[in-house]
């Protein structure tokens, strides 16, 4: 996937280096499955042509069908095939990491944290009397926190411009979409917050009005000029403005 993953365990599970073991063979075998960048993957296959729809396993059908459905959900915005070629990393990465937790809990653990690359999905507590918290970057200097979310049982997602320039794109007009410079949904299940995080950033400035209408989820958002503004309910999850 590019990017570096990160398990927290905090029960006391039988078996724990079979968990670890489970989830980053798991992880590997999605990239394997969903690399853009491998000529051997499914999906680069498909994109060539030499294997059809098909002739594909289920993990690629169920994840081109979840991209096609949240393509209508987002008028279009959330798009595999946004930058000219079929990529579904938008939703891919959100979801392993979702199916990766949910093997945990069939593990025997209630209570974790996983970070792939700074999209977050987290399970109970670290311990009694507190939630995970969760940093999000300041757009302007990576090295550096915005703010700071605690949060439980959720998925933390964020996409923006800071680490890997304007990546996303406008669907509509084929551009690199630039007018945020980074959004961060907190929702029930990271997959969804993932691909919604992804479509709001190509959205822009029209991200506001479907943000705040979206049930279930609050978002944080730095415009391009590093202005923010969240949704109604995020302030109930901040705890650190930094």
């Amino acid at each position: 996937m590019g990017t570096a993953v990160s398990v927290d365990i905090r029960d006391r599970i039988e078996d724990a280096d079979g968990a670890f073991g489970d989830v980053f063979a798991w992880l590997h075998s999605v990239d394997a499955t969903f690399s853009t960048y491998k000529d051997d993957s499914e999906i680069t296959r498909l994109q060539r042509g030499v294997i059809t729809r098909a002739d594909a396993s289920a993990d690629v059908r169920f994840v081109l069908e979840e991209c096609e459905r949240l393509r209508d959900e987002t008028d279009g915005y959330f798009d595999a095939y946004a930058s000219g070629s079929l990529d579904p990393s938008g939703f891919v990465k959100g979801w392993s990491v979702e199916v990766a937790s949910s093997m945990l809990v069939e593990r025997g653990s209630t209570n974790h944290f996983i970070n792939a690359g700074g999209d977050v999905r987290v399970r109970g507590v670290p311990e009694e009397g507190r939630f995970w918290n969760v940093g999000i970057s300041d757009p302007s200097g990576l090295t550096s926190l915005r703010i700071v979310v605690s949060v439980t049982d959720a998925g933390v997602a964020t996409s923006g411009t800071a680490e890997r320039g304007a990546h996303v794109y406008d669907p509509h007009t084929l551009k690199p979409a630039t007018a945020s410079s980074s959004v961060t949904i907190i929702g029930p299940e990271l997959a969804y917050t993932d691909a919604y995080a992804t479509a709001a950033l190509a959205m822009g400035h029209r991200a506001r009005h479907w943000l705040e209408g979206l049930p279930d989820h609050e978002s944080y958002v730095i415009d391009a000029q590093g202005n923010e503004w969240s949704t109604l309910g995020f302030a109930r999850c901040a705890t650190t403005l930094v």
